[in-house]
């Protein structure tokens, strides 16, 4: 085996040990994690500090990746021992750090294509976090026939994000990953599913494809497209095949206007960058605000928020954002290839591609992207209505309006473009409800 691949398989021991926790009492997991701890700190060269080191831990002869690893494992487990996070995430989510590390590593032995190796961690995450997860189920003696539907969502959930978090990041920062995993799964896991086992492993099945499309088609790049996924799951099996129409509706048909006469766009200088692929900043930027709503929603249908914030205001926030984007998206894509756009603070002409620009066939265009959502929101969800629709409509153009005002102002000095993306879409999200609100209260 490779020296990483040695590294990998012994975090992974350590992240087995995680499993005194629940087999022996936090008394005794606090134990070993501090016998490694001690171990960390002693062990300074030799063959066992070679095997063990990251190359940043040279320069100091202390094991720094292995000493910060198990301290983030300690402060989950302490999350886990004092709040209402259970003790069978907390050993799902080490075990997915520690073995879909295992797992990449073995892979890249075989291959060097990134996107194989991101598939393979991830099989190797979910994977072990399911068998970490029910396996602490098991110990304490809970059922695991029906916890099944919510293992597999939290294993592919947490495996996901922590692909994603480690395309952004650095290798070496599995600690923060780690952490991030752990409190997303312990937020899901008070929420609870729409969907069954299978239409669990369906969603999966469905998002991972289109995912995998979106990356094939350049129109996402990888940190994109696992964003995507991770996006596409939970909104599914936390809102339902509705909530995802509407967003894989954005998806993809503002993949498709980003490619709307490319080369006329790559000519004029206002083309997006790496042939259109959107990252992950891009995605997260236009679908945070309605990834927020579904967490929303599920909350409320939960009963964990107020009983005065029924679940429909979440759905029109929803609704209110994705119109948002994909009127921001339909307006900036294709007007953009048109010559004569104008500052909308000043209405002066001005170059195409300035932020705050706008032309009259763009605001059309963002006004059928509007439209779109608003229509299909109207086939899918009863509670949406031709007046429900009419306030989407108005919510996306709003927003777009308050993205051209910000990027005509703000953009550039205090904000950057995916900032000004989630503004625009939080307005959006903000005006649909409050337009609903209004409505219901005068109905």
């Amino acid at each position: 085996m490779t020296t990483p691949v040695r590294r990998a398989a012994v975090f992974a021991a350590i992240c087995t040990l995680s499993l005194a926790v629940p087999l022996f009492g936090s008394v005794v997991g606090a134990t070993l994690a501090a016998v490694v701890l001690l171990g960390a700190f002693a062990v300074t060269d030799g063959p066992i500090f070679d095997l063990l080191a990251y190359p940043g831990d040279y320069e100091d002869n202390r094991l720094y990746g292995l000493i910060t690893f198990v301290l983030a494992g300690v402060a989950l487990g302490l999350i886990a021992a004092t709040s209402s996070m259970s003790i069978a995430v907390f050993v799902g989510t080490v075990f997915l750090i520690g073995y879909g590390n295992l797992a990449e590593q073995v892979a890249r032995t075989r291959t060097d294509h990134e996107v194989v190796i991101v598939i393979v961690f991830c099989l190797g995450a979910t994977a072990a976090a399911a068998i970490g997860h029910a396996g602490t189920l098991a110990v304490e003696g809970a059922p695991l026939e029906s916890a099944a539907p919510t293992i597999v969502f939290l294993a592919a959930s947490g495996a996901l994000l922590a692909a994603l978090l480690r395309d952004v990041l650095l290798l070496y920062d599995d600690p923060i990953v780690m952490l991030s995993v752990g409190l997303l799964l312990w937020l899901l896991a008070e929420l609870e599913p729409a969907i069954g086992p299978l239409e669990i492993v369906a969603a999966l099945a469905v998002t991972v494809a289109l995912g995998y499309v979106s990356y094939a088609l350049d129109t996402a790049s990888i940190a994109g497209m696992l964003t995507g996924i991770l996006l596409g799951l939970v909104t599914i099996v936390l809102g339902g095949y509705g909530w995802f129409a509407v967003l894989i509706a954005f998806f993809a048909l503002g993949g498709l206007s980003t490619k709307f006469k490319y080369d006329r766009k790559e000519e004029m200088g206002v083309a997006e960058d790496n042939d259109g692929a959107r990252g992950s900043g891009n995605v997260l930027g236009n679908a945070a605000v309605a990834l927020v709503a579904v967490l929303g929603y599920a909350a409320s249908s939960a009963s964990l928020l107020s009983d005065h914030i029924a679940p429909v205001v979440f759905l029109f926030a929803f609704a209110g954002s994705v119109s948002t984007a994909m009127s921001d998206t339909f307006s900036s894509e294709i007007g953009s290839v048109f010559e004569t756009p104008r500052l909308i603070t000043t209405l002066e002409p001005v170059e195409p591609g300035t932020d705050g620009g706008v032309t009259w066939q763009g605001e059309l265009a963002g006004l059928a992207g509007a439209a779109i959502v608003a229509g299909i929101s109207y086939v899918l969800f009863p509670e949406v209505g031709a007046v429900g629709a009419a306030i989407i409509v108005a919510a996306g153009f709003i927003g777009m309006t308050v993205d051209s005002l910000l990027g005509a102002t703000l953009e550039g000095t205090v904000l950057g473009n995916q900032g000004v993306n989630f503004l625009a879409t939080l307005s959006g999200a903000i005006v649909c409800a409050l337009l609903v609100l209004s409505f219901a209260v005068i109905g």
